[in-house]
Order: C-alpha cells, then structure tokens, then sequence
C-alpha cells in the first residue's frame, strides 16, 4: 500500500483522462463504493466527457456490487469489501455492465470508524482493461472528506496511467 496522497486537482486530472480517452477512442465506466460517483461526477464535469464516459455504479453496499457488478459473494464474505480482489472485480463489473473499454473502481474507509476490521484511510483502486485487470492499495490519511478526495484522485490518476499504456489497448 502507498503512503498519504499529495493534494491534487482533481478536474485537472479528470481533463487530462478525457482528453487522453477521446484521442484513443477508448470509453470509460466507473464502479465506486467510497466515493459514491465522485469520480463519474468529476469526469463529467469536464468538456467532451460525453465521448469517453459510458456510465458508473454506485455500489455502496454489498449486495450491490454482487448483484449489479457481479463481485462474488464468496469473496465479499470472505474479505470484505476493502479488498484488492473486490476492487478488480468491480472495475471488471463496470466494464462489462457498461459496456466500456476500460472500469475504474474506489473502495475503501472514509471514516470516522475502520470498518470491517480495515483502518480508515485503507483505499483501494481497480482498473480493469481486455488485457486484463489490477488493484493499487493506498493508506491516506485526513477527515473523511480529504480521503474521498484522495481516492477520487489516485483512481483519475491509474485511470490516466490505464489510457496511457499501450498494453491496455482495446
């Protein structure tokens, strides 16, 4: 797991992974528990998201990253939702649902309580792509807000790295 995150701009980021996106042709879809569809929102804020962005889930709750994103129930009972394991399978349900190039996942503990036996601050983020799928564990530190926006910027962040890398070309 990576260390506190340096404060970004997220709309800067979210520029940077449309522009990139369109310039590719590839399509975007986002599945976030954390962060609620902040980084959807985020990207959608921005110019031309229209031609990248297929959709989000929001999947707050378990039963909803089994039920709409396909997360294995096993997995979830077994680890929690604070997982690497489960943050690749919701980019990979994003993907599919959504019909998208590439799925971005947040999961992870805000706060003001750990949860699930994982301590707040404890993010992961999921890419998923054709060529494959991977999950980025972070541990941030602040209020319950800064770690969202954390976690917002460190998944437009491997979003941006996912659309750069010529591996991930669909």
């Amino acid at each position: 797991m990576t260390g506190p995150h340096r404060p970004v701009n997220l709309h800067h980021l979210a520029e940077d992974a449309v522009t990139t996106a369109i310039a590719r042709g590839q399509t975007v879809a986002t599945a976030e528990s954390l962060t609620a569809g902040m980084v959807a929102a985020v990207l959608a804020d921005t110019p031309g998201a229209s031609g990248m962005l297929q959709g989000g889930v929001v999947s707050y709750q378990n039963s909803v990253k089994a039920e709409v994103l396909g997360v294995p129930r096993d997995l979830l009972d077994s680890v929690g939702a604070v997982d690497g394991r489960v943050a690749e399978a919701m980019a990979e349900g994003a993907r599919r649902t959504c019909g998208a190039d590439i799925g971005v996942s947040t999961t992870g503990v805000a706060g003001p309580e750990p949860h699930g036996g994982k301590d707040v601050g404890s993010v992961f983020i999921g890419v998923a792509t054709a060529a494959g799928s991977a999950s980025y564990g972070y541990s941030f530190e602040g209020s319950r807000p800064e770690i969202r926006g954390q976690a917002c910027a460190a998944a437009l962040e491997r979003l941006l790295e996912a659309l750069k890398d010529e591996g991930y070309r669909a």
